[in-house]
């Protein structure tokens, strides 16, 4: 109780002696100054502390592999059945890729080129894919929910049984896979059609 009583005490006395003489007041003016600084500063690095500490435990897939190829020339590359969420690829050449039953949920793939490549039952779920030509590949069963992709092409691809659900698209590419869209996804039971939206 005396714990209580002391700071409020003190408080009380440095208000009559204020009001008594004014130049304590200067005085008070500074510390006050002074301390909300440090209690500033003391939360910046509290905040960062905690940043970082949000960003060492937060957990990833046990087996994920996070990689970075920008800029990479990756044609011909065989990167089937693995885990590769969260990746990077950036400005890479991917022609004749194989991706065939891998997890590229919450990557990153941006101006590539995959002509020609395999991506069966690939899980671009989340992930975000900008100006990527995916022209004459193969995107049976795959999987695109919630994913951004925009101006990116779909010229001439096999999308039988791709989930599209959520997906930003280019309006006018839609209307173009709708004309050849069938099919139902096997991991989420949607129609392709359903999920381009298109109109029966």
């Amino acid at each position: 109780m005396t714990n209580l009583i002391n700071p409020f005490y003190r408080f009380i006395v440095n208000i009559s002696v204020s009001l008594i003489n004014p130049n304590s007041i200067k005085k008070t003016m500074i510390s006050t100054r002074f301390l909300t600084i440090i209690w500033r500063i003391f939360c910046v690095f509290l905040l960062l502390i905690l940043s970082i500490a949000l960003i060492l435990l937060t957990p990833q897939p046990v087996n994920a592999e996070i990689l970075n190829f920008t800029h990479a020339e990756l044609e011909g590359k065989d990167f089937s059945h693995r885990d590769l969420t969260g990746s990077i690829f950036a400005a890479s050449n991917l022609r004749n890729v194989s991706f065939r039953d891998s997890n590229l949920s919450n990557s990153i793939m941006t101006e590539g080129v995959l002509l020609n490549a395999d991506l069966r039952g690939v899980n671009f779920t989340g992930a975000l894919i900008d100006r990527v030509s995916f022209d004459f590949s193969d995107l049976r069963d795959a999987l695109f929910v919630d994913a951004i992709a925009t101006r990116t092409r779909f010229y001439d691809t096999n999308i039988e049984g791709a989930d599209f659900s959520g997906a930003v698209l280019d309006r006018y590419q839609v209307n173009l896979m709708c004309e050849r869209a069938t099919g139902v996804n096997s991991v989420t039971g949607v129609a392709t059609r359903d999920s381009l939206g298109c109109k029966e």
